[in-house]
């Protein structure tokens, strides 16, 4: 997942010295740019943040008002070149407001979010500017422009226009009051669920309930209790989506029911984190606003610059896939519900029992146990021998630690990234223990974009929550958190091969959602891959590799209870979609009750099988800049799978064939149609036919 993130202190900080010069407001003189960390505190952003809106504010005063005829330079490479100090700051505060956040920061976050959409209204709504911009737009056909700087033409009117900049006076007004309410609540919204997060964590006071968890688990747990002041007791911290990893261990039936109702419940205890009033508006405010950008709904208005152009072609999609689902779905049920009587458990199978069993189910099939094989995925063996030797094979990619460049956190790493020729390509930061100051979930994000233009070179980071082990032990996994970890990196693939001369059209941070997931999920196919594979998967005590009858059933095992898996992210995308395509003027709507209807009528409501996300903690279209969007993750998995397919017609893990892909896909960004891009890799557009069968729902 693309996103957001925090500090070198996890606590506010003390007001700066006037003396004291704010190390945001000036360029770092570390490698790439790299953001000073041990210098920033969390009370710089914000007089940061007001320095950098102001200046970016006078040097679009200043192209908008200039008095020559408007040219690609003195409008568009101007514009490029502008709000430089704002987008360092930014991109710092990212950084720490989802990674390491303190009291400081959640505040800031809110307060500065209107500042920030106000601002971009006065960009976006500058009619004296616009007009310069769509002097150049309807001359483009005289002008010389190479592909990029036409491209950067088409690019920018396009997002003006949808942004409102052909509106009267009055409703520009309107929309500045609409865009400033979503901000802020948008912002609400993630502190709230992050808050609610913490608080909704499983305490227990008898060690007993923990049946089935590890000494380790167990211990984890305990830590995790003394932390908040609660000795004695034991605590499971909740990860962001509904089902929660150790339900697939504890035994005791009484503790996943809490365990899992923890989650399903955690923003919905009418407290003050209680999220549903929040999205209800959020809603409603975004379906006001596309009436007024002419549009009959939000994802009408938002698809316009996404591979899938309108909501039909979604709503087509995500039904096509459906019955093949649902049908796998209520087959996976009914052999639990077998194995549960089986047992004689006495009762019909819930979401709390599911992975549980299901877990049985694929021991007793495939003979796989879970535990079993995480003694050979140590964390940093998977990361160095893993994804970064599956990226050196395809791209000739080398990575060498860097003790000397400061990080906001200690459990951050830090690598400069080497092309096959030495050269130096970016800085890539690791962060993947789960800490109560970080939001859910995983992602990739940058703190530098590329541009050649600002001789810009990228700094990424990856950001994950796996469990933190206890001090002197390792940090083992499961094959799904190795998954994460090619997942996310394949994100910062896409932005370390980031060959653009404008940052807008640079790296993953510039293409369209439905398109961003791609090379990311693309990724995740080298984990199995045999070479890579044993190359990582290696006992984190003999150094032994993984017996090759314990790599087959893992194989074997993957397509099983994709029934389930898909089913839960149709449900997720369908209720993200419904949510959109709510027409201006409709009723602000309960949110449980909505959601309800919304996954009867998509045929979804397999009470067994419940939603990856419930509306009320769904950052993803909330905050995080998936609204109309959620789709994309199974839609780029389609083109993923399509163009992994390219590479088993080819030869598969070759030099060659990631040079291909590295130059048709990875180095594109956003410089030309993204669907053109993909038809020029594959010979042709992407068909569903390959996801279908990677999922086992289908036939080769």
């Amino acid at each position: 997942m693309m996103s957001t993130e925090g500090c070198s202190q996890p606590t506010p900080q003390p007001e700066s010295s006037s003396a004291r010069p704010n190390p945001l407001l000036a360029p770092s003189t570390l490698p790439f740019q790299a953001p000073p960390w041990d210098q920033i505190k969390s009370t710089d952003f914000a007089p940061a943040f007001d320095e950098g809106i102001t200046q970016h504010a006078k040097e679009i005063a200043a192209i908008a008002a200039d008095p020559a005829a408007p040219t690609f330079d003195n409008v568009f490479v101007a514009l490029e070149k502008s709000g430089q100090t704002l987008s360092r700051v930014q991109l710092a505060f990212n950084v720490v407001a989802g990674a390491n956040t303190d009291d400081t920061l959640q505040a800031l976050e809110e307060a500065v979010a209107p500042k920030l959409a106000a601002h971009q209204d006065s960009i976006t709504l500058n009619a004296a500017l616009f007009a310069r911009i769509d002097a150049i737009y309807k001359a483009l056909d005289q002008l010389k422009l190479d592909p990029e700087s036409r491209r950067l033409v088409e690019y920018e009117h396009q997002q003006f226009v949808m942004a409102g900049a052909q509106l009267s006076d009055a409703d520009k007004a309107t929309l500045k009051a609409l865009n400033a309410e979503e901000a802020g609540l948008s912002a609400k919204f993630t502190n709230a669920l992050r808050a609610a997060t913490k608080e909704a964590a499983l305490v227990v006071s008898d060690k007993a309930e923990l049946a089935g968890l590890s000494d380790a688990q167990i211990t984890a747990a305990a830590g995790n209790a003394k932390e908040r002041g609660l000795d004695g007791k034991w605590l499971i911290p909740l990860i962001n989506t509904t089902q929660q990893p150790m339900l697939q261990s504890l035994t005791n039936r009484a503790t996943r029911e809490k365990l899992f109702k923890a989650s399903w419940l955690r923003a919905e205890r009418g407290d003050a984190n209680d999220t549903r009033a929040i999205l209800s508006r959020l809603a409603e405010l975004r379906a006001t606003r596309t009436k007024l950008l002419g549009q009959p709904n939000f994802s009408a208005w938002r698809l316009q610059d996404q591979m899938a152009k309108v909501p039909a072609h979604v709503q087509t999609f995500l039904t096509d896939l459906v019955p093949a689902a649902t049908a796998k779905a209520k087959g996976e049920a009914a052999d639990i519900q077998a194995l549960i009587d089986q047992q004689r458990g006495g009762f019909a199978l819930e979401p709390w029992d599911w992975d549980f069993y299901a877990d049985q189910v694929r021991k007793a099939r495939f003979d796989l146990d879970a535990e079993e094989v995480k003694p050979y995925f140590e964390l940093n063996r998977v990361l160095t021998d893993g994804v970064f030797f599956a990226a050196h094979e395809l791209y000739g990619l080398t990575f060498k630690e860097r003790k000397d460049i400061p990080v906001y956190h200690p459990d951050v790493r830090v690598f400069e990234v080497f092309d096959d020729g030495g050269k130096h390509l970016a800085l890539f930061y690791s962060d993947y223990f789960k800490r109560d100051n970080k939001n859910g979930g995983a992602w990739d994000d940058v703190m530098v974009r590329q541009s050649k233009l600002l001789n810009e070179q990228p700094v990424i980071y990856n950001v994950g929550n796996f469990p933190k082990p206890a001090a002197g032990q390792p940090a083992l996994i499961s094959f799904d958190d190795v998954t994460t970890l090619f997942h996310e990196f394949g994100h910062a693939l896409h932005d370390i091969f980031a060959d653009q001369r404008y940052e807008t059209l640079s790296g993953a941070t510039s293409v369209p959602r439905d398109f961003v997931e791609f090379p990311s999920q693309f990724n995740e196919h080298w984990s199995l891959d045999p070479k890579v594979f044993a190359n990582y998967a290696k006992h984190h005590q003999t150094g032994q590799p993984m017996p090759q009858a314990l790599v087959d059933k893992i194989k074997k095992a993957s397509k099983f209870n994709q029934g389930y898996a898909l089913t839960e992210l149709l449900a997720a995308a369908s209720l993200d979609l419904a949510w959109h395509t709510l027409p201006p003027g409709t009723p602000k709507q309960e949110a449980d009750a909505f959601e309800t209807a919304a996954l009867k009528k998509a045929h979804l409501d397999l009470p067994q099988v419940p939603s990856r996300y419930r509306s009320s903690y769904f950052l993803h279209i909330w905050a995080n800049g998936y609204a109309s969007g959620y789709y994309a993750y199974l839609w780029a998995e389609m083109i993923d799978h399509d163009a992994y397919s390219w590479f088993e017609e080819h030869g598969g893990l070759t030099r060659a064939n990631g040079q291909r892909f590295k130059d048709m896909v990875l180095s594109r960004g956003n410089s030309e149609d993204l669907a053109t891009v993909f038809r020029k890799f594959r010979g042709r557009d992407p068909k569903i036919d390959a996801l279908l069968v990677q999922r086992g729902l289908k036939e080769r």
